[in-house]
């Protein structure tokens, strides 16, 4: 018996698959509360939890969701729907309260509000609380659905959560026990552990490098105009409509975050 098998905890990141179909059984208070207890002990930059979870208990907010996010209907089907905020507004106002700006000025220092890279660390943050609550309720028997569709529609987001300057939602999460019976859905594949794993310096891939990354990989060619998987990918995801969105979306977010001091 290896590590893996005598590990529960490793057995479960093995074997995590994405569940969109959920049966009707309802998450107990107990069990969203044990969700987001698990997300809250995620690690976090200089322990400022850059970060807020947003729960979503509104059938009709979780209808528009649905639109919102490239129709998607599941989320309107997920008993627990969790947005995960890069959250950068509670510390500024705290540091207003705690007059910072005031006392930049009487010490000569600069008084500097967030910018880009305050935002990826928050992000960094999320994320990593929103992979905890994924692996807890994974230990609970319930599967998990990452959408990170939730960064597209950046002006209807904003006003549908009442967001605030200096808050972006960088990742939503349904949460639901599968439908069915769970080890029936096949494990996706990943790639090569040698084309992604280095050491001490980066590798950029040749084409030859590339090919053999791609060769056993279980993805099937749907696009009509694609000859290839590298154009099927492109055309459906990168090139794709909602791509095209999430990085009008952010951009505008982005100006945004980064306007003056109001």
């Amino acid at each position: 018996m290896n590590l893996v098998e005598k590990n529960e905890t490793l057995k479960l990141i093995e074997n995590r698959k994405t569940i969109r179909a959920y049966n009707k059984k309802e998450l107990t208070q107990e069990v969203i509360e044990i969700i987001i207890r698990g997300a809250m002990r995620a690690p976090t930059a200089g322990n400022m939890m850059m970060y807020s979870i947003l729960q979503i208990t509104d059938q009709v907010i979780k209808e528009k969701l649905v639109k919102t996010c490239d129709n998607q209907p599941h989320i309107a089907k997920a008993p627990l729907v969790l947005i995960f905020l890069a959250d950068l507004q509670r510390w500024w106002d705290y540091f207003d309260i705690c007059k910072i700006p005031e006392l930049c000025n009487d010490i000569g220092k600069e008084f500097q509000t967030p910018q880009e890279s305050d935002l990826l660390l928050a992000s960094c943050d999320a994320l990593i609380a929103a992979q905890n609550a994924v692996i807890t309720a994974e230990s609970l028997g319930i599967g998990s659905c990452y959408i990170g569709d939730i960064m597209e529609n950046y002006e209807i987001h904003k006003e549908m959560f009442n967001l605030s300057k200096w808050v972006f939602p960088i990742a939503m999460v349904c949460f639901g026990y599968p439908k069915g019976d769970k080890e029936k859905i096949p494990l996706t594949s990943r790639f090569p552990q040698k084309f992604i794993h280095f050491e001490n310096k980066y590798q950029r891939l040749n084409e030859e490098e590339l090919t053999e990354m791609f060769k056993n990989v279980d993805r099937k060619i749907v696009e009509k105009n694609a000859k290839n998987l590298g154009q099927d990918v492109y055309l459906r995801k990168s090139g794709a409509d909602f791509s095209k969105e999430m990085r009008r979306s952010v951009k505008t977010a982005l100006k945004v975050w980064l306007e003056g001091n109001n």
